[in-house]
This record gives C-alpha cells, structure tokens and sequence, in this order.
C-alpha cells in the first residue's frame, strides 16, 4: 500500500487487516507473502534473507515458469521479477501475472542492474509497480515493500 493509503487498498492488494495490524504495532513485516523471481542465485538468497529478517514469508523462483507454477499455491502478496531472465523474461512474466484476475492487484516490482527510463517505462507498461535496480541495498528493498504496507 503507497503511503496514506486505506485498509481496502491494502486488503485489495492481498494483505489483510490483522496483517496491517501487526505491521502498526511492531513495525515488521511478519508473515507478508513475498516471491522472488531472478535467475541469480546470489539475489535471491540476498533478497530471502533480508526479508526473513523482517519476518516475511519468502518464496524464490528462478525464472517465470516456475514462478507461474508456484504462485498460486503460495499466493504472494508482493513479487520481485528479475527483467533479464531465460526462458521467460521479467516484462513477460510480469505481463502474465498481471493478466490473471487473482493476482492483478498484486503489487510486482521489477529487479534490474540496468537504470534506463525505456527499461522502467516498459516495466510500467506491462503492469509494474515499481523498479528497484540491482544490486540493491537492505533500506531500498524495505522501502520498496514498505509502500504496499502500513507505515509503523
């Protein structure tokens, strides 16, 4: 939820009221459904650690189709997609999750090392909530989930 948002843009994006309670009270992200679609290794065990430090649910994918075969069995509330992956790119997965009635809500935001305005622009057209370039730092990744949720 973008900051100053409501409980029902919140709930509407997947995270629920005790959810947005919990995060009010401690500050944390506990239990938040997190998934993290990248081809390295090295981000996404960067990214799962750092998130399970703050308490989030994290699950990892290494391209699109395997986030597509595992997202609606852990429906994630917030998804990380590397751009540059094989197979199944990020704008294309990002594209298809956003095509599906259960998950177009869903806030995705793109990974990349590259920073150009055309990357973040065709990010946005296929359905993107935000870009965060790599390699990022604990306070960015925070801040990028952050603004789906409560401010503490």
């Amino acid at each position: 939820m973008r900051p100053g948002g409501s409980r029902a843009a919140a709930q509407s994006n997947g995270i629920t009221g005790k959810q947005m309670d919990d995060a009010n009270r401690t500050g944390s992200l506990a239990g938040l459904r997190v998934m993290v679609i990248d081809d390295s290794r090295t981000i996404r065990r960067t990214a799962e650690t750092l998130l399970r430090k703050e308490g989030c649910d994290v699950v990892t994918a290494t391209d699109g189709f395997e986030a597509l075969a595992k997202i609606a069995d852990h429906q994630p509330q917030i998804i990380f997609v590397d751009i540059m992956m094989p197979r199944l790119d990020g704008y294309q997965t990002c594209a298809l999750i956003k095509n599906n009635q259960q998950f177009k809500t869903t806030p995705v935001i793109m990974l990349s090392s590259k920073d150009g305005l055309f990357d973040k622009a065709r990010g946005r057209i296929v359905g993107s909530e935000q870009y965060l370039t790599k390699p990022f730092t604990r306070e960015e990744l925070l801040s990028a989930i952050r603004s789906y949720v409560p401010a503490a």
